[in-house]
């Protein structure tokens, strides 16, 4: 694929890797790049050769969440309602399609995991991190709501280290996030990052393929949180606020890289 693709997708053998490409952006989720992850998704569920598939972002950044210049519009607030309703159901559904491959998902953090960043590391089946990685769920800053990445942090942490990170919307470091379990495996630097992934996929590779595909469905349906019945109602909630002056003011804020101003007493 070009350098230039927001998705770059390489294969050796029975390994995929799928790496973000947008550093100018620390990689945020643009159209075109959520684009890219359905149809590799849509491709990965029916490929019964391919048996792990590693998430990585490129430039030293996982995801910085949604590229929020594409929510912010001219567009009436019953069009962006509407729009931003449809645009984050597919946000959910692909984070729980993640969930639901045949594949072991291991997710390589660097840099910001931040948002729907979380979304991916967490619907992931492995996740390690550098040291340097920082961790944050920043929606509510943004007059936005942390929707669709919800069902994902309080599988992978539990609801009281998430209810915290949601409600303070504070970055974290890599070990706090391994501490709380966002992430299985903290490494010093980039290369001992490859190096544990390589170990795992080894680990991986020594499974049965359907052994673990099985498991997979069997780990999934162990958690009281179902993602499945959370992804309306979060693309629902999500749309609500994308689409209010409370979002308008938070991403003007965040464009300007000032602090927003909230309405008092604003719900």
């Amino acid at each position: 694929m070009a350098d230039h693709d927001p998705l770059l997708v390489t294969r050796e053998g029975p390994v995929v890797r799928a790496t973000m490409n947008r550093p100018e952006r620390r990689n945020a989720l643009s159209t075109a790049m959520g684009a890219a992850w359905d149809a590799l998704l849509t491709e990965l569920a029916a490929d019964t050769t391919a048996r792990v598939l590693v998430i990585g972002g490129a430039g030293g950044h996982f995801c910085a969440g949604l590229d929020l210049t594409e929510v912010a519009s001219d567009e009436t607030p019953e069009q962006k309602l509407a729009r931003q309703t449809v645009r984050n159901r597919r946000t959910g559904q692909r984070f729980l399609d993640i969930s639901m491959l045949p594949q072991v998902v291991i997710a390589a953090v660097e840099g910001s995991c931040h948002a729907g960043g979380l979304g991916f590391c967490c619907s992931a089946d492995i996740a390690f991190a550098t040291a340097t990685a920082r961790f944050a769920a920043p929606e509510v800053r943004r007059g936005l709501v942390p929707a669709q990445i919800l069902p994902w942090l309080a599988r992978r942490a539990g609801r009281a280290a998430v209810t915290r990170l949601v409600l303070e919307a504070a970055v974290i470091d890599a070990a706090e996030a391994g501490r709380i379990g966002l992430v299985h495996q903290v490494v010093p630097d980039a290369a001992a990052l490859e190096a544990q992934v390589q170990a795992s996929i080894a680990a991986v590779l020594e499974g049965a393929p359907m052994a673990l595909a099985e498991t997979k469905g069997l780990l999934a349906a162990l958690g009281p949180v179902s993602p499945e019945g959370y992804a309306e109602a979060g693309a629902a909630s999500f749309a609500r606020t994308a689409s209010s002056p409370e979002a308008a003011e938070g991403i003007a804020a965040f464009k300007a890289k000032r602090k927003p101003s909230w309405s008092p007493g604003a719900r």
